[in-house]
């Protein structure tokens, strides 16, 4: 199953929806966080109940330092009688992370960049976009190039016949390798790309009455993608494809989203640890704590200044962290309620035992004095 097909298609949904590609990732954004919410709530609960129970843990560790197989059996006995699972939290986590892996994926690939062509939403000039690029403007039929670049084929490419049939879907053999080029490119020249019939998946018979093909030829150095007809010559598909030279590109509006992303991540920070129960941690806890807050978001943040990430793809980003930040308000006011409600019937039933043994008491004192 091709899962970044999957989310190319649910993507253009939810682009024709809204009418937008940069909306269709606001819309796919809070979607996934949506049906994530139950695994959130869980996670924010697991923290709270952490917080509370870490005065007790931090006894049970302090009572068997000296023997670590029996600390850890405690550990687990402890876990289990007060029903918590210390890896809850981490489940959202590990749940997100293919879901980036898909998005990415998806953005950076041959089938999105044929949908959205050069696509923009607000600030951003082009999702597609990363940080720096020199891809030169997808649909022009003209590659912008430097001498080293690769190029590939799409698996799917469309094959005319000479007795007027067209074959709409034919499969192109090993399409990272089937293209010939010039070892080194010109920027500025014509260049004469190949590519051998036998790469054709189709049968003989077919495969000597092809008169030309559509094909979707990608730049993997800039992910830029043009449709090129090539046409058969000497027993071989053959065009000639114009290149120009285009200066690597700082883009502003993707660094605008990477600072977006930074801030709405401190924030995020901010929030959760003001709401954590720093009071039942030990000072060194705390400090860890304090740190961990502020390196967190220059070891995310600074790496992605160097990877090639689409513009799409910080949109995401930023839409889930804003998503996170009123997320985690709400539920820690839900989680807040919960404990005060929680609480009270806690104390009304000492209350009520309370008065039970006094009226028991009383009663065993009125029947003794009546003796």
């Amino acid at each position: 199953m091709d899962f970044v097909a999957i989310t190319v298609e649910f993507l253009k949904v939810l682009a024709n929806i809204t009418g937008s590609y940069g909306l269709g990732i606001v819309l796919f954004t809070l979607v996934i966080r949506a049906a994530m919410w139950p695994l959130s709530y869980s996670q924010q609960k697991s923290m709270k109940k952490m917080q509370e129970l870490a005065p007790k843990l931090k006894q049970l560790q302090a009572r068997y330092k000296s023997d670590p197989q029996t600390m850890q059996m405690k550990m687990m006995e402890f876990y289990k009688e007060h029903k918590f699972n210390p890896l809850g939290g981490c489940v959202p986590l590990m749940v997100q992370m293919p879901i980036f892996i898909l998005l990415y994926a998806a953005l950076i690939s041959p089938q999105f960049m044929d949908l959205s062509g050069n696509s923009s939403f607000m600030f951003i000039n082009k999702l597609s976009s990363t940080l720096r690029d020199r891809a030169g403007v997808i649909g022009d039929t003209k590659f912008a190039v430097e001498r080293q670049d690769r190029f590939v084929l799409d698996k799917h490419v469309k094959v005319y016949l000479k007795d007027g049939k067209i074959i709409n879907d034919a499969v192109i053999l090993n399409e990272k390798k089937a293209i010939d080029k010039p070892e080194m490119i010109i920027p500025g020249q014509t260049v004469q790309f190949g590519i051998s019939l036998n790469n054709l998946d189709l049968p003989y018979e077919q495969l000597n009455k092809v008169e030309k093909t559509d094909v979707t030829l990608i730049n993997e150095n800039t992910k830029e993608i043009e449709h090129i007809t090539f046409n058969v010559k000497d027993s071989k598909l053959f065009a000639d494809i114009q290149t120009e030279k285009v200066d690597t590109k700082f883009n502003y509006d993707v660094l605008t989203l990477i600072i977006l992303f930074a801030v709405t991540m401190i924030i995020t920070q901010k929030i959760m640890s003001k709401m954590s129960n720093t009071a039942a941690m030990d000072p060194m806890q705390k400090q860890l704590q304090e740190k961990m807050a502020k390196i967190m978001p220059v070891a995310i943040v600074v790496p992605l200044l160097f990877i090639p990430i689409p513009a799409g793809v910080f949109l995401y980003f930023v839409v889930s962290n804003i998503f996170q930040i009123v997320q985690t308000i709400i539920i820690n006011n839900q989680l807040e309620t919960e404990s005060k409600i929680s609480s009270s019937g806690l104390i009304q039933t000492e209350i009520v035992e309370k008065k039970t043994v006094n009226s028991k008491n009383q009663e065993k004192i009125t029947h003794n004095k009546n003796k």
